[in-house]
C-alpha cells in the first residue's frame, strides 16, 4: 500500500513521523511473521514543492513533490493555539486543500490527524459525513461545516473514503487502523506490543476537560458557568441563579442556550463529572465521598452520568488515570 503523508508549512512533524515510523515497524513485523515477503507499506512524505518543508517549531523536513499515485493520503494536524487564528492559517494552505480535492476526486482515501480535519473541510470533503477532531476544536469544526456531523467523543471515524481522528496522539491510532486494514490483526497486535501503542481506543470522552472548553465561550455564558462551578455541591436552582444575574429564568435559559447550545443544568452535570474525574485522579477518596463533594446522593444516577460522559465507570477511570509515584 502506497501511503503518502502530506507535509506543509506549520504542520506537526511528530504526526508525520508517527505514521511513517510505526508503519515501518509494521513492515518488519509482517516480514518476520511471514505475512508478507516484502514491505506491506511504501510510505512517502509528500509536499507541494518537494525538497524541504518547515514544520511547526521551524524544523525542516525533507519531502518529495506530491503525486496522485497513492493508495491513501494522510494529513497531519498543525499548530493551533486558539480557534481565533484558524481562518488566517487555512488561507495559507489553499494549494494544499486544492490538492486534497483533486486526490479525493480520483477516489483516493484521505485521512486526517487532529485539526488536519479543517483542511479536509476546506477541500469540501466533510459535507454529509460523520467526522471527528480534537475535542478542543470540535465545536469550531461543527460551526464551520454545518453539513458535517461532528462526533466530539470519537477517537476515530471512518466514513467512506474519509477518515478523521481526534487529538495529537491519535496519529498512532490511525497508523494501527492502517496496519489492521492492510496487514491484518496478527501484525497489528504484534506492532502494538512492540511499539507500546494502544490498538483499541475508541473514545476521547475521558480526556475532555470541560473547563477548558467553557473558558473560551461568550462572556455571559462564562460568568454563569463559573457561578455554577463555584456551587457544584449545591442543588440546581434556576430561580436563584437568574436572580444573581438579574434576568428572568426564561431569559437565562434563552441566552445560555444561544451562547452554548445547551442548558445550564446540562453544563452543571458535565462540570460535576469533570470535578469527579480530577478527584479520582488526585485523591484516594471513595466514590461516595466524591459524590457528596460534587452534590450527588444517588449512586446509580451518578455512575450512569459518569459513564455516559467518560465512556467508563469511576473505578475504571481511576485505574487508567491515577498517577502514582514510582
Amino acid at each position: 500500500m502506497r501511503i503518502g503523508v502530506m507535509a506543509y508549512e506549520g504542520c506537526f512533524g511528530a504526526e508525520i513521523f508517527g505514521i511513517t515510523d510505526l508503519l515501518r515497524i509494521a513492515n518488519h513485523v509482517a516480514r518476520r511473521s511471514d505475512v508478507a515477503a516484502g514491505d506491506v507499506f511504501e510510505v512517502s512524505v509528500v509536499a507541494r514543492r518537494g525538497a524541504l518543508v518547515r514544520v511547526a517549531g521551524g524544523i525542516s523536513v525533507g519531502a518529495r513533490q506530491w503525486h496522485p499515485g497513492l493508495d491513501t493520503l494522510v494529513v497531519p494536524g498543525f499548530e493551533l493555539a486558539s480557534a481565533e487564528g484558524l481562518t488566517g492559517s487555512l488561507a495559507r494552505w489553499r494549494q494544499e486543500t486544492s490538492f486534497l480535492s483533486l486526490v479525493a476526486a480520483r477516489g483516493v482515501p484521505v485521512a486526517s490527524v487532529c485539526v488536519g480535519a479543517f483542511l479536509l473541510g476546506e477541500a469540501g470533503l466533510l459535507d454529509g459525513r460523520t467526522v471527528t477532531t480534537s475535542w478542543l476544536f470540535a465545536r469550531e469544526l461543527a460551526a464551520r461545516h454545518p453539513r458535517a456531523t461532528v462526533d466530539a467523543d470519537a477517537m476515530m471515524v471512518a466514513d467512506g473514503n474519509v477518515t478523521t481522528t481526534a487529538a495529537f496522539s491519535t496519529v498512532h491510532d490511525l497508523a494501527m487502523h492502517l496496519v489492521t486494514r492492510y496487514a491484518g490483526d496478527q501484525v497489528a497486535r504484534s506492532t502494538s506490543r512492540i511499539g507500546l501503542v494502544p490498538d483499541n481506543r475508541d473514545s476521547q470522552a475521558a480526556y475532555v476537560d470541560r473547563e477548558v472548553i467553557a473558558s473560551t465561550g461568550p462572556r455571559f455564558a462564562r460568568s454563569v458557568q463559573r457561578w455554577l462551578v463555584d456551587r457544584l455541591e449545591q442543588p440546581y436552582d434556576l430561580p436563584a441563579m437568574s436572580r444573581a444575574f438579574e434576568v428572568s429564568p426564561r431569559t437565562m435559559l434563552r441566552r445560555f442556550a444561544l451562547e452554548t447550545g445547551r442548558t445550564p443544568l446540562e453544563f452543571l452535570r458535565e462540570a460535576r463529572v469533570n470535578a469527579a474525574t480530577r478527584l479520582l485522579e488526585s485523591t484516594d477518596w471513595r466514590v461516595p465521598e466524591i459524590m457528596e463533594r460534587i452534590g450527588y446522593v444517588d449512586p446509580s444516577s451518578f455512575r450512569r452520568l459518569f459513564a455516559r460522559q467518560t465512556g467508563m465507570t469511576p473505578g475504571a477511570y481511576r485505574r487508567q488515570f491515577t498517577r502514582t509515584a514510582r
